[in-house]
């Protein structure tokens, strides 16, 4: 069985992610950032935000890059 030495945590953008949407210009709720990934056709929910945030979900590479598109930073800043 694969077992996960990062700290048990699933993705290394989690933390990132949280950050910015904190610091977003209008303080976007976790709510509301599922509501934007919606809009660009990204399917999640609140509590996909809240696991990808606390680190418990794997984040897809077209979920990352919707993410740095909705921020604006780059994948690297991510990550």
């Amino acid at each position: 069985m694969f077992k996960n030495k990062n700290a048990g945590k699933n993705n290394l953008c989690g933390e990132s992610i949280r950050r910015l949407r904190l610091s977003y210009p209008t303080k976007l709720s976790q709510r509301g950032l599922a509501d934007k990934m919606q809009l660009i056709g990204i399917d999640v929910d609140k509590n996909a935000i809240q696991r990808i945030e606390c680190g418990k979900r794997f984040v897809t590479e077209i979920e990352l890059k919707a993410f740095a598109e909705i921020f604006g930073v780059s994948l690297d800043e991510l990550i």
